[in-house]
């Protein structure tokens, strides 16, 4: 009985660190997938507002937020405020 308790043991601890590594793995490589990503920005002039959508295609969330970002500008009483979906 004791080699068999040893022997489920050794495969069980086995299966528990595969699985433990699989998951790590998958949280750090999961969040540096591309996806496809959509910037919304309102511009606003004199108390009216207009929404577009621009496709920001497949990149980084990271790489997509900073060029959502860099599409919001304001000037002359024009506002455009954009954020990332």
């Amino acid at each position: 009985m004791r080699k068999f308790s040893n022997f489920f043991k050794k495969h069980f601890m086995k299966k528990i660190v595969t699985i433990a590594a699989v998951a790590l793995l998958g949280t750090i490589v999961l969040p540096s997938c591309k996806k496809d990503y959509t910037c919304v920005c309102t511009v606003s002039s004199g108390g009216t507002s207009i929404s577009n959508e621009y496709s920001l295609g497949k990149q980084t969330k990271k790489d997509a937020k900073n060029a959502c970002e860099q599409k919001a500008t304001s000037s002359n009483g024009v506002t455009a405020k954009c954020e990332l979906k």
